[in-house]
C-alpha cells in the first residue's frame, strides 16, 4: 500500500517554488489567475504540497500569451488549464481536483501521464522475444494504463525550464509492474506563443519492453456541465471494435453508417445512445480511433458548445482513445465546487491502439535498447 504523509506547506513552498512560478494571490490567499477576475482560480501551491513514499509533491505553473497552466509532479497531472472563451471569458478546461489529498484518493487518472503502456492489455499478459510477462490485473482481468501503480501514481523528479515549461523525468526499474527493462522517461509540458499545450515524451530502456504513453486529461471546454453537446470532429475513417471487457476484437472497422462517425463534426451526445454493440460494449464511446494519414498531423477538435472555445489535436500518433465519462459517477470533489458527475468530460488520449503487444496486426508498441521512444501531441485553443 502506498504510504502518504504530510508535510507543513511552508517547508515545501520553501524547497521547491521560487517567487516567478507563483500565481498571484487574492484577498483569501487562494492562487488566481492573473487574467481573470476570481471565479477562475489556479489552484494554491500549499494544497499540492506533501510528500508521498518519501518524495516531495509539488504543483507548477505554467504561462504565455494569456493561457495558464498547473502541472504538479504526482503523476505527472495536468491540474489547471485555463484559457480565454470566445468573449474572452477565462475559462478552466480541464476538470481535477483542488489539492493533492482527493487527487490521491481517486482512481480516475485526472490529467495524469499514463504509462508504461497505455489502456489495457488482455489477460494481464504479453510476449515479447518468447518469453511471457505477467502484469498485475487492475481492470477485470485486463491490465490498465500500466497497472495499479502505473506512472499515474508514481512522484516524477520535475525541472522548470522557463516560465512555460516543465520537465519531468522518472525511471520505471526493471520489473515495475511486471513490465521489463530499466526504462527512463523523460515528459515535457509546455505553453507555447501559438496558445497550445504541447505534450513532448521520450524513452530509452535497456533490456526490450513494451512502451506507450500518454495523457489522461479530463476536457470540458464549457468550463462544466454536459460533455454531450460538445461539437466533435475526427480525422478518423476507422476505428477499433471491443468486447465487452474493452479488448480489442482483432480488426479496425469503418465509421461510416455507425455512430462512430466523426469525419463531420457531430455532437458528441447525437448517437451515443443508439442500439449499438459497440456501445453497449464501450457504455458509450469508449474506443479508439485510427487517425488518417502518418507523420505529425491533426486528429481532430472539439468545440464547446456553450463558451466557443475550439480545441485541435494534433499528433504523430496512430490513434486516439475517445472517452466521454461513462463511468463518472459523481462522487469526487472537483475544483469549483463541482464533482465528476456522469458525462461530463471527455479524454482524448493520442496513443498505440490497445492491446498492441497481443494483436500482431497493430502497430508495433516494441521499444529495444538503442532505440528511443518520442512522440509528440498538442492541443491547440483558439476561439
Amino acid at each position: 500500500m502506498k504510504k502518504y504523509f504530510f508535510l507543513f506547506a511552508t517547508v515545501a513552498a520553501a524547497a521547491v517554488f521560487s517567487c516567478n512560478t507563483q500565481p498571484k494571490n487574492n484577498a483569501d490567499g487562494a492562487a488566481q489567475s492573473s487574467e481573470d477576475s476570481g471565479s477562475v482560480k489556479l489552484v494554491d501551491q500549499d494544497a499540492f504540497s506533501d510528500t508521498l513514499n518519501g518524495k516531495m509533491v509539488s504543483i507548477f505553473y505554467l504561462r504565455n500569451n494569456g493561457i495558464e497552466a498547473s502541472v504538479t509532479n504526482y503523476g505527472g497531472r495536468l491540474v489547471n488549464l485555463i484559457v480565454p472563451d470566445a468573449n474572452g471569458k477565462m475559462t478552466d478546461v480541464c476538470m481535477s481536483t483542488s489539492n493533492f489529498k482527493d487527487l490521491y484518493s481517486t482512481d480516475n487518472n485526472f490529467g495524469a501521464t499514463i504509462g508504461r503502456y497505455g489502456n489495457r492489455i488482455a489477460n494481464g499478459k504479453f510476449k515479447l522475444d518468447g518469453v511471457e510477462y505477467t502484469l498485475p490485473q487492475n481492470n477485470g482481468k485486463n491490465t490498465l494504463h500500466g497497472g495499479p501503480n502505473g506512472f499515474h501514481n508514481v512522484v516524477w523528479d520535475p525541472k522548470q525550464l522557463n516560465d512555460s515549461t516543465l520537465e519531468l523525468t522518472y525511471l520505471s526499474k526493471d520489473g515495475e509492474m511486471g513490465f521489463p527493462g530499466n526504462l527512463n522517461v523523460k515528459v515535457t509540458y509546455t505553453l507555447t506563443s501559438d496558445r497550445e499545450l504541447k505534450l513532448s515524451y521520450e524513452a530509452t530502456t535497456d533490456k526490450p519492453t513494451v512502451c506507450n504513453l500518454t495523457n489522461h486529461t479530463y476536457f470540458n471546454l464549457n468550463g462544466g456541465g454536459t460533455i454531450t453537446n460538445h461539437i466533435l470532429q475526427l480525422n478518423a475513417d476507422e476505428y477499433t471494435p471491443i468486447d465487452s471487457t474493452f479488448i480489442p476484437l482483432g480488426k479496425n472497422e469503418t465509421v461510416k453508417g455507425t455512430p462512430f462517425d466523426f469525419t463531420t463534426p457531430a455532437a458528441i451526445g447525437a448517437r451515443i445512445d443508439e442500439k449499438n454493440t459497440q456501445l453497449e460494449n464501450g457504455k458509450g464511446y469508449d474506443h479508439n480511433f485510427v487517425i488518417r494519414g502518418t507523420g505529425f498531423r491533426k486528429a481532430g477538435e472539439l468545440k464547446g458548445d456553450k463558451s466557443g472555445i475550439t480545441m485541435e489535436i494534433f499528433t504523430v500518433e496512430p490513434g486516439i482513445q475517445v472517452y466521454v465519462g461513462n463511468f463518472m459517477k459523481g462522487t469526487v470533489p472537483l475544483k469549483y465546487g463541482m464533482k465528476d458527475d456522469y458525462r461530463t468530460a471527455i479524454c482524448l488520449e493520442t496513443q498505440h491502439y490497445p492491446d498492441s503487444p497481443n494483436q500482431p496486426s497493430f502497430p508495433s508498441t516494441t521499444l529495444k535498447p538503442g532505440e528511443v521512444y518520442k512522440t509528440v501531441t498538442t492541443y491547440k485553443f483558439s476561439k
